[in-house]
């Protein structure tokens, strides 16, 4: 099984903002080999940096090349990202198809992406193995070069060792008689500011607040802040 990611390569494509974008696309999944084929307003291009949106490493280590040919030389699998239908008699499969052969390759991988209005030129398509499409809107197929870039990096991506958000740990959910204490507290305030009133109503008035705090899961920590808070109230009343 192949540990190394796939390498993305651009071919001619037209803006050095999505260069760029690309970028920082790849980087956001783990990919960091980015190669170049004729980019029309040439490289570097001082637009791509700013659109890399920190993915600078992607950019200073980007290879660039004359032809695609040059680009894949070294790839034992070559997988071209199109939505167009084409007369190559090419096997045709999804992201998530591309991501299994992809970590079954033991090889280097490729995967090709083309100009921003046309797409990939037949005769590029011609030297992958495969064609990967996107599932999409047959009534809108627009996606942009970034966004084709990352729907398959993040396929790739998925069950590789990415760092995620820490989680934290579920506080202790508090006790009954921490619950109990509170309520009473919250009694005596109320009771203490003139709270329940009319004095007929004060039997609902109580189950009503107990109802309220004794619905949410509260941890032992919230209730001491509760608490807390409660009794900087009173005696703020008392003042």
């Amino acid at each position: 099984m192949s540990l190394a990611g796939p390498i993305i390569v651009l071919v001619r494509p037209q803006l050095g903002q999505n260069i760029g974008k690309a970028a920082r696309a790849m980087l956001n999944f783990g990919l960091t080999e980015l190669r170049l084929v004729a980019p029309r307003d040439g490289w570097p291009n001082p637009e791509a940096g700013p659109a890399a949106s920190g993915a600078d490493e992607v950019l200073v280590d980007a290879k660039l090349f004359a032809t695609v040919a040059e680009a894949v030389a070294d790839c034992a699998a070559v997988f071209a990202s199109t939505v167009r239908r084409r007369e190559l008699v090419l096997p045709v499969v999804g992201p998530t198809e591309m991501a299994a052969a992809i970590h079954a390759q033991p090889g280097r991988t490729a995967i090709l992406f083309g100009p921003e209005r046309s797409g990939l030129a037949t005769e590029d398509v011609a030297l992958a193995g495969t064609i990967v499409t996107v599932p999409i809107n047959p009534e809108f197929g627009s996606l942009n070069l970034a966004q084709a870039v990352i729907l398959l990096a993040y396929e790739w991506s998925r069950g590789q060792p990415l760092s995620q958000p820490t989680f934290k740990e579920a506080e202790p959910r508090a006790s009954q008689f921490e619950v109990e204490g509170l309520v009473g507290q919250v009694d005596a305030a109320l009771e203490a500011a003139g709270y329940y009133f009319p004095v007929d109503r004060t039997e609902v008035s109580k189950l009503t607040m107990r109802t309220l705090l004794t619905k949410p899961d509260w941890s032992s920590r919230e209730i001491r802040a509760m608490r807390g808070m409660i009794r900087s109230i009173a005696k703020g009343t008392k003042r």
